[in-house]
């Protein structure tokens, strides 16, 4: 690839997990790691690994994203979690992907590599609110967890939610837009360290479910201008 990646991971406490992460980004994509308040050395661990390191006062995935997102310098960029479960080896097909066939966003189908990798709570939350997605015409079977799309088209969709549920609404938010989605199957693996924030417990799954469930009521009843124009994907 000519042009270079930029690579959001917001981590919590991944500074086991981190180092293969960052390992295995292929050339051309550099990380740009958001610390959400770790207490284990991520960020420090990131640095020392020659990521570029951003911090997120504000708990939530979405929050750290968001902060990920606007500290990136590139064209195109690529959100992916930071703890091992997902291949960074699988980006630049994606990339290629979103150049050649003209997608604003596409996004990874997570399947699973080994028995337990996902729970039977995550795997029927997902499988709810995916349904529910494409009941609002937007034809995916996950939620997005890795995902490649043009930096501004993403800044301009205008993405409020700083939970769980920021992944969702992108997708509810770039579905109204008009934006062309692809979605292709990625590995899903067994986590490098610790346990998942979301699919680790029915607790965690259930916080997940909560967050998504307001992203989809405050989307519902937001005006259609409010979610975005088709024109906003360069």
């Amino acid at each position: 690839m000519e042009a270079r990646v930029d690579v959001v991971l917001p981590c919590l406490d991944e500074a086991e997990a981190l180092p293969g992460v960052l390992a295995a980004l292929p050339d051309g994509f550099d990380a740009v790691v958001c610390d959400n308040g770790s207490t284990d050395g991520t960020p420090e661990v990131a640095a020392r690994l020659g990521a570029l390191v951003v911090h997120e006062a504000r708990p939530g995935y979405g929050a750290a994203v968001h902060t990920g997102l606007e500290a990136t310098r590139t064209d195109v960029v690529a959100v992916i979690d930071a703890d091992g479960s997902l291949d960074p080896a699988e980006l630049p097909a994606m990339v290629r992907l979103l150049l050649d066939t003209g997608a604003d966003l596409v996004v990874g189908r997570r399947v699973p590599q080994a028995r337990g990798v996902w729970p039977w709570h995550a795997r029927v939350a997902n499988r709810v609110l995916s349904g529910l997605l494409r009941a609002r015409g937007v034809a995916v079977r996950d939620i997005a967890p890795v995902r490649v799309a043009r930096r501004e088209a993403l800044l301009d969709l205008g993405v409020t939610d700083r939970a769980f549920g920021y992944p969702l609404e992108l997708l509810i938010r770039a579905g109204a837009a008009g934006w062309r989605l692809r979605e292709v199957d990625v590995a899903y693996r067994p986590r490098g360290g610790g346990r998942s924030k979301v699919s680790g417990s029915v607790k965690g799954t259930a916080r997940a479910v909560r967050d998504m469930s307001k992203a989809i009521a405050r989307t519902r009843s937001a005006p259609s201008t409010a979610l975005g124009e088709r024109g906003t994907a360069r």
